[in-house]
Parts: C-alpha cells; sequence; structure tokens
C-alpha cells in the first residue's frame, strides 16, 4: 500500500463509504472546528489593521498584538469549540 497522504485519504474515503459511515463535508483546517485556526485568525485581522510596511514592522506588530490577546478569549475560543462539536454530534 502506497504511504502517500493524498492515496492513503482515498483508501480511507472509500472504506468509509463502503462501510456506510457518514463523513461530515468539513475541510481538515475548519475554523469552526479548530480553535487555534481562529486564534490564527484574530491574530491575522489585528494585524493586517496596523499595516505594516516591512518585515521588521510585521514581526513587531505581531509581537504586540500577540501580547494583547487575553487568555479568556483563548478560553471563549475552546469553549466555542465544544459548543460547536455538540451541535454536530446531535447531526
Amino acid at each position: 500500500m502506497n504511504n502517500d497522504p493524498k492515496h492513503t485519504t482515498k483508501v480511507v474515503a472509500k472504506r468509509l463509504k463502503d462501510i456506510t459511515v457518514k463523513v461530515l463535508e468539513w475541510p481538515s483546517q475548519s475554523p469552526d472546528f479548530n480553535p487555534i485556526e481562529n486564534l490564527w485568525a484574530e491574530l491575522k485581522k489585528r494585524v493586517r489593521a496596523r499595516r505594516p510596511t516591512n518585515l521588521t514592522q510585521l514581526y513587531q506588530l505581531c509581537e504586540e498584538e500577540w501580547a494583547k490577546i487575553h487568555p479568556t478569549y483563548c478560553g471563549k475560543l475552546v469553549e466555542g469549540y465544544l459548543k460547536r462539536l455538540t451541535q454536530v454530534k446531535q447531526f
């Protein structure tokens, strides 16, 4: 069997279909199910709003904006994840 991920994915998808497992149509990097992706999106939004003009400034703004993200924001992302996961499990 080939260990190339794109081939493995096809094999797994076929097997799941063969045994009639319902698979949700969500991309693996969907922010709906990935609190880290939501966190990176928030950082990106904040840095982009400050319009860095060079790599040094980009680095500095990333550090500044990262420091401003409060831990409770991260907690809310995780709480939201659990809520969405529960909703999907009911589907």
